[in-house]
């Protein structure tokens, strides 16, 4: 399989040889949820939490004597069992981090980008610099490429002043291609790559 390369104005200055089984293999959809699932969750805060019997406002004393009075016998105020009462087994910080195994991981990025290749949306380009640092120059330079929506670019090495023009530019990403995930693929409407970063997942990915 062949790809187009286009230079930053949009015209084709060669082709780049692709690997089927990488960007051209079977989609599997289920590793590209798995990989997209573990990312969320990752990113997730959980600083969520309740009040224990123990942090809850209140007095331990107990209220009235264990037995003769005809109640139902408690020890303090602040039980769970009463209003304003602790919480028990409530939500506590913690990560929601998990990790996938590197194949799956991998799998996932895979059909990714097959999927992208698959419905038109890889634009390779020769080169992505830029001598100022503007975002008024990246955008006219997506937009030749025919960015309009949410884009991932990929380098190998980002181009600091191109990177750090693109931050201000809503919906679109710029990533090392050894960051990349599927979800960093799948959430984009195109994906722009340069030579060298599609070598260099091709070699990843083989």
């Amino acid at each position: 399989m062949q790809i187009d390369v286009v230079n930053n104005n949009n015209e084709k200055v060669g082709a780049i040889d692709v690997r089927d089984e990488v960007f051209g293999g079977r989609v599997n959809s289920g590793l590209i949820w798995e990989s997209v699932v573990r990312q969320n969750a990752a990113a997730r805060q959980g600083t969520h939490m309740t009040k224990t019997r123990g942090l809850v406002s209140g007095t331990g004393k107990k209220p009235w004597r264990q037995k003769g009075t005809g109640r139902a016998q408690v020890g303090e105020a602040r039980n769970p069992l009463w209003r304003k009462g602790g919480t028990v087994f409530g939500p506590v910080p913690r990560s929601y981090e998990y990790k996938l195994p590197k194949k799956v991981e991998l799998g996932a990025l895979r059909a990714a980008l097959a999927t992208q290749v698959k419905d038109g949306n890889v634009i390779v380009v020769d080169a992505l610099t830029q001598a100022d640092m503007k975002t008024k120059t990246a955008s006219a330079t997506l937009k030749r490429l025919g960015v309009t929506g949410k884009a991932v670019v990929i380098d190998v090495v980002l181009d600091e002043n191109f990177a750090r023009s693109v931050r201000n530019l809503p919906g679109v990403q710029a990533v090392a291609s050894t960051r990349l995930t599927a979800r960093d693929v799948m959430n984009a409407d195109k994906v722009i790559a340069t030579r060298s970063a599609i070598e260099k997942l091709q070699e990843a990915l083989g």
